[in-house]
This record gives C-alpha cells, sequence and structure tokens, in this order.
C-alpha cells in the first residue's frame, strides 16, 4: 500500500513541475530539463539547444574546436546532422549537431566514456560564446 502511495506521489510531484513548466526535474538520478536554453544530462550527454539555424551552429562548433585546440579532428557532416569527434585536453569528445526546426538546433557533448558533465558544459559555454559574438 505505501508503495503505491510513494508512486502516486511521485508522478504528482513530476506532472506538477510538468504543468509549472518547471526547467528540470530529477528523474532516476539523471537531470531532465524541458525548453529551449536549458540543458539535459542523460546517459554521459550533455544536450541543449540553439536559437540558430543548423549551418551556423556547425560552424560555431568547428570554431569552437579550434579555440579548445582540439586535435585528431574528424568531423562528419550530413543533411541536417554531423558529429565532430576529437580529443581536448587529453579527453575524447564528440560533439554532435542535429537539425530540429528551421532555426532550432540540438548539440549534444559528451566527454569520455561515460561522460563528463562539467567538461561537457564548458565545451557547450564555448560553443554558446560564438554563437553570440558579433
Amino acid at each position: 500500500m505505501q508503495k503505491r502511495i510513494r508512486r502516486s506521489v511521485l508522478l504528482l510531484v513530476v506532472g506538477l513541475f510538468i504543468l509549472t513548466g518547471c526547467a528540470a526535474a530529477l528523474v532516476g538520478g539523471a537531470v531532465v530539463g524541458a525548453g529551449t536554453g536549458t540543458y539535459l544530462f542523460i546517459n554521459g550527454e550533455l544536450k541543449t539547444d540553439y536559437n540558430y539555424n543548423f549551418d551556423k551552429v556547425w560552424s560555431a562548433v568547428e570554431k569552437t574546436v579550434a579555440t579548445m585546440r582540439g586535435t585528431e579532428v574528424m568531423p562528419a557532416k550530413g543533411i541536417g546532422t554531423g558529429h565532430i569527434d576529437t580529443v581536448i585536453n587529453g579527453e575524447k569528445v564528440r560533439i554532435s549537431v542535429t537539425f530540429k526546426e528551421k532555426t532550432i538546433t540540438t548539440v549534444a557533448v559528451r566527454v569520455g566514456m561515460v561522460g563528463d558533465e562539467t567538461a561537457s558544459r564548458m565545451i557547450q559555454a564555448n560553443i554558446f560564446d560564438t554563437l553570440t559574438k558579433k
């Protein structure tokens, strides 16, 4: 009976987060966010949406890799999707770029084998800075 009550309370709390537009909720040990401008760190990958078209974001990712002195750079770009594998500060990094809408592009960053949230946030911050420079 108590298990059922706990489950109901958890569902109610999660439902309230969704209805009130809360930016993030803790679900199963992973941070889950909703909406543009938030970060999601799931399964070792830090994702966010940028309000820019795919080509502009791809260019910003390339500039970020160069600025952060990425080595062993291996880009793979297709129509509306691509990724860059590189080594930054001795860690393997994969930055994936995916078209979402005309002016919304998703960027996912994984640092290392299991993911390093702090390093991924640093790379995302550099991408954002590159995008917002005039």
